[in-house]
């Protein structure tokens, strides 16, 4: 399982998690759907406080990860393949243009 920190201008927003049974699972945290209820990240994912799940990468995050030469740097950098979605969103979109960054979340390894 992995897990990034989505954070909206600075303000953690919520989590997006890569389950190790192939979902993606995005959730808004609780101080941000009580704070920031019109501060969505997309038209298509409004502040909630149930999770949204889906079997592939949410096409908002998708539209973050690079493309064309800068995805290959990307992959030859942090040698990742071409099909690792949720990888190329941790490793890639920590300093993106725009208002959304994504931070890895590191578990100890008492969590894992």
């Amino acid at each position: 399982m992995r897990i990034g920190k989505v954070y909206y201008q600075d303000k953690l927003a919520g989590h997006i998690t890569a389950t190790d049974h192939g979902e993606y699972l995005f959730q808004y945290t609780p101080e941000y759907v009580q704070s920031s209820p019109d501060l969505f990240l997309t038209f298509s994912m409004p502040v909630r406080r149930e999770p949204y799940i889906e079997r592939h990468l949410f096409p908002f995050f998708e539209g973050l990860i690079p493309e064309g030469w800068l995805l290959e740097m990307a992959i030859q950098k942090w040698n990742l393949k071409r099909n690792d979605s949720m990888g190329l969103l941790l490793a890639c979109c920590q300093n993106c243009i725009g208002a959304v960054s994504i931070h890895p979340l590191i578990q100890e390894e008492n969590e894992l």
